[in-house]
């Protein structure tokens, strides 16, 4: 009996996935561009977004320059971010507020379109290219509406992507310290420190910078090792006054006098 049952619900289950599939391809087949258009509203209301994606594909240009124009663009932006088609979804969304800039929701695309971006952004190990324009678009929106409610919001973004910035600088610095590249690592470690002043990895970075600073001293050719050795040490001293309890003391201190024992037999 039980046995039975399931077959019967397993049966009744296929016919209406079958019905569906059948109703939906008899609505893309139709001549009746309104009909389409009120069948992709329902749709989208049902949160099946490919589906009303699709059927808008086709009326969008039988509704241009209509009132129900604007309203299709809104959510055919939508439908693309819900999908997480994050690419897409920012160019109809920065389309949208470009097109119909008086439109009740130009504010909220503007930032929709900046906010892709941001979810495009990848891990900091990635290429950074789109963190870099994800700041930019969120700063653009900042500058368009700075008195908006969401100003708060795109700072805390940008300054989550300047982190994910900070960290790929930092470990490309590492690397070149591991691979005994020490002048790249120096200069690395330094750019790092000047693009990003108040970066929360200044404390690293300025220790790694000591450190690459000693070894690219070390093995340096003997006219050039006082030089370096004196960089070395203005930089500790800049770092001993900044991070006196530091967790790097006990080594920045043995490499400090390594580094004056050398000066002492230069």
């Amino acid at each position: 009996m039980f046995k039975n049952a399931g077959y019967l619900i397993l049966i009744i289950l296929i016919s209406v996935v079958l019905g569906s599939c059948s109703s939906y391809s008899k609505i893309q087949k139709s001549q009746d561009y309104k009909f389409k258009y009120e069948k992709a509203l329902e749709y989208y209301d049902k949160t099946d977004y490919y589906k009303a994606m699709t059927l808008f594909d086709q009326v969008i240009p039988f509704y241009r320059g209509k009132p129900e124009a604007e309203a299709i663009g809104y959510k055919y932006a939508y439908a693309y971010f819900y999908q997480k088609e994050y690419i897409m979804a920012s160019y109809y969304f920065n389309r949208f507020s470009k097109t119909y800039p008086r439109n009740e929701h130009a504010e909220e695309c503007a930032f929709m379109a900046a906010k892709c971006k941001y979810l495009e952004s990848p891990d900091f190990k990635l290429d950074q290219t789109n963190t870099y324009e994800a700041i930019n678009e969120l700063q653009l929106y900042i500058n368009a509406y700075p008195y908006s409610e969401r100003v708060e919001n795109c700072n805390e973004l940008i300054d989550e992507l300047r982190d994910k910035l900070q960290k790929k600088e930092l470990e490309i610095a590492k690397l070149y310290l591991k691979m005994d590249r020490y002048k790249a690592a120096v200069t690395s470690f330094e750019n790092l420190l000047k693009l990003y002043p108040d970066t929360p990895y200044r404390e690293d970075a300025m220790f790694y910078t000591i450190k690459a600073y000693y070894y690219y001293a070390s093995k340096s050719v003997k006219k050039k090792r006082r030089e370096r050795y004196m960089e070395a040490k203005e930089t500790y001293d800049e770092f001993v006054r900044l991070y006196p309890e530091s967790k790097y003391n006990r080594d920045v201190e043995y490499m400090v006098n390594r580094v004056n024992k050398d000066l002492e037999k230069l």
